[in-house]
């Protein structure tokens, strides 16, 4: 009876906080766990214009805008326009609206008065932050079949933690998980992936993983290892794990279509691909070529497909990384043909200026077309549905696909699972990964900048590419890099085919590399804790320096100094040839400068600005007032740190 008490005051607690308004028909996308019961009217400050399906509310001059998870720009998204829309597209430049993600969560706070908005829509929603008018947040669903919630709050931390208990709680992935991991398109053969763990033996650099890219696979093909590139392959993991190394594999969304595949096989003979709309199996490429793209929003399918990562976990595999999700489309037939009709059409013509950009706009339509996105539908709760309407669920519900098989067939172990694309919900099944960037001072900054929104909407395990996927890396970049990822828990170097290579043993300052390495793993027991703390709690386990410090005006505008944990500020070094850079702190933090987790400099700083030197070898932590940091003496794995044998930093309460 005091149980069902307590049960009945907390959903009163909550319905009090949360305010759910309907718009149209719905669909019960899965990114909520706590029923709440629809409101009447109008969501409460906003207008709502029923002609274009807009609501709108008018932004204070003081009114910062937070959320969105991974999108481009600032913490502050104020300024901007940005479309929930997944996209596969690795120009990670300022002027990009969309990325691979959708999480359409955003807390608005002038100092005084906060709320969020969570718009669950799996179409495509504009949030045009400030941009056609600087005083307006106007947010605009494609298609409005939308529940539209509205959370209040006294702080952000506070509506932030309302949120995340409407959503669920976030994902813990394995401890190992939480090492160090090497990655690149390009590791063809079981040779390459020994040379790689060789390498960073050979110099002491902990490593917890080596991801397998496309390569490993037979042509391309879903669940299938090269016999010849990976002869023996259940005998080779259980090789690499005898040596403190998980494989990763990639898993990517598109069937290759092939007779005598049985995956391809099967699928098609139960009906499990996305159809068009007459009925017919949508013909689409990636990687493999022609390829059919399993229908995961049925419910059928989804369990068949998850089913199929089983071939990989019988052979030893813990863990994947799901790419290709949003779904990315090299081409479908049917566009293809429409193309190579249009291109026909100008063999014949002298090309002008406009002739010439009408021809580039033709052939660069191939790929991700949009009007292939609505060529083809899903059966989602048993309705037929059109892709684009519930576009954003793909990434999402592949994860999921993923995540309940492998609770369904082996309970008894932790899986890592991480994927391109996202939706709010996925945090409940796995993590993310930022996508495609590239080897610039710029995408440094911008992972910096998208882990507070990250956090925000669940995704607690999350991280960027170190060093950047394409382009080249240079070595003072990847230092920079790695100094600010050892706090992500997400902890991954990855490059691209033709790029430079980027495993760390490969530079000049290979002493310096293995240190900060050394670092991330003494740190892993603060981590971990952590992590679980924000996991447990519906809290962020990185912030923005507001959050915690709202009565500071001048943290409104801090976007490069992030809080990690209860204790810790960190404040990265994200540009080329600085020996420093300029630190706010709020109150008095106890400076940390690391070279090694052994060796590092101690100053208590008073609040204020300063300029900080911060050598390439160098990391800058800030322990915060009455907090205390544990650092484990490091191990190659990190099942092999003793976290009973810590020292600890402590700083007092002045």
């Amino acid at each position: 009876m005091y149980q069902k008490y307590i049960k009945e005051s907390e959903q009163s607690r909550l319905s009090m906080m949360i305010k759910k308004y309907v718009f149209g028909n719905p669909y019960e996308t899965g990114a909520t766990v706590l029923p709440v019961e629809p409101a009447g009217g109008i969501p409460e400050r906003f207008r709502f214009a029923a002609e274009t399906g807009t609501f709108s509310y008018t932004l204070k001059e003081k009114d910062l805008v937070f959320g969105l998870g991974e999108t481009v720009r600032g913490i502050n998204k104020r300024g901007w326009i940005y479309v929930s829309n997944n996209a596969d597209d690795p120009e990670h430049n300022e002027n990009r609206i969309s990325l691979y993600a959708s999480q359409n969560f955003l807390l608005v706070d002038d100092g005084t008065e906060c709320f969020g908005v969570f718009v669950d829509n799996p179409g495509s929603v504009t949030f045009d932050i400030g941009y056609t008018d600087p005083d307006v947040l106007s947010i605009h669903p494609e298609y409005n079949d939308t529940s539209f919630y509205v959370i209040e709050g006294e702080t952000p931390a506070g509506i932030v933690g309302t949120f995340r208990e409407l959503i669920g709680k976030s994902y813990v992935p394995p401890v190992w998980a939480f090492g160090y991991g090497q990655s690149r398109w390009g590791y063809k053969t079981a040779e390459d992936i020994r040379e790689v763990a060789a390498g960073y033996k050979a110099l002491g650099i902990p490593l917890d993983m080596i991801y397998m890219d496309i390569d490993y696979m037979q042509d391309f093909k879903d669940f299938t290892v090269n016999p010849e590139r990976f002869p023996e392959f259940a005998d080779f993991v259980r090789e690499m794990k005898a040596e403190g190394i998980r494989l990763i594999p990639i898993i990517d969304a598109g069937v290759k279509m092939e007779t005598g595949y049985d995956v391809y096989e099967e699928g098609k003979a139960k009906g499990y691909f996305c159809k068009k709309e007459n009925g017919e199996d949508l013909v689409a490429a990636v990687w493999p070529g022609k390829v059919h793209f399993p229908d995961f929003l049925n419910r059928e399918a989804s369990d068949w497909f998850g089913d199929q990562y089983q071939v990989l976990t019988d052979a030893g595999i813990e863990g994947f990384w799901n790419d290709m999700n949003e779904p990315a489309i090299f081409y479908t037939e049917d566009h293809l043909k429409e193309v190579f009709a249009q291109i026909k059409e100008f063999e014949q013509k002298e090309l002008d200026i406009w002739g010439f950009f009408e021809f580039k706009d033709v052939v660069g339509s191939i790929a991700n077309h949009p009007e292939d996105y609505r060529r083809f539908y899903h059966k989602f709760h048993g309705q037929k549905v059109r892709h684009d309407k519930v576009h954003n669920l793909y990434g999402f519900y592949m994860t999921k696909s993923a995540a309940e098989s492998f609770a369904r067939n082996c309970p008894e172990k932790k899986i890592l699972l991480f994927s391109r694309a996202s939706y709010t919900g996925m945090h409940r099944y796995g993590g993310v990964w930022t996508g495609d960037n590239c080897s610039r001072w710029s995408h440094l900054l911008m992972n910096i900048q998208m882990m507070p929104g990250l956090n925000m909407n669940g995704f607690l395990y999350s991280g960027a590419d170190i060093g950047g996927f394409g382009g080249n890396t240079t070595e003072d970049l990847m230092l920079r890099w790695v100094a600010f990822g050892i706090f992500t828990p997400l902890f991954r170097n990855h490059s691209a085919l033709g790029t430079r290579e980027q495993e760390l043993y490969r530079f000049e300052r290979k002493e310096d590399f293995k240190h900060l390495i050394e670092l991330r793993y003494a740190l892993i027991p603060y981590i971990y804790r952590e992590f679980l703390k924000a996991a447990e709690t519906n809290g962020m386990y990185m912030m923005p320096l507001w959050f915690a410090y709202r009565e500071d005006e001048r943290c409104r505008e801090v976007e490069d100094q992030l809080l990690v944990g209860d204790a810790l500020m960190i404040a990265p070094v994200y540009e080329q040839n600085k020996t420093g850079r300029y630190v706010y702190l709020p109150e008095s933090m106890r400076m940390l400068r690391f070279r090694a987790y052994n060796d590092y400099d101690s100053e208590v700083l008073p609040a204020g600005d300063h300029y900080v030197k911060a050598a390439l070898n160098e990391v800058l932590v800030f322990l915060r007032p009455g907090c205390e940091l544990p650092l484990a003496t490091p191990a190659r794995h990190v099942e092999q740190i003793d976290e009973k044998q810590l020292t600890r930093i402590i700083f007092a309460k002045p």
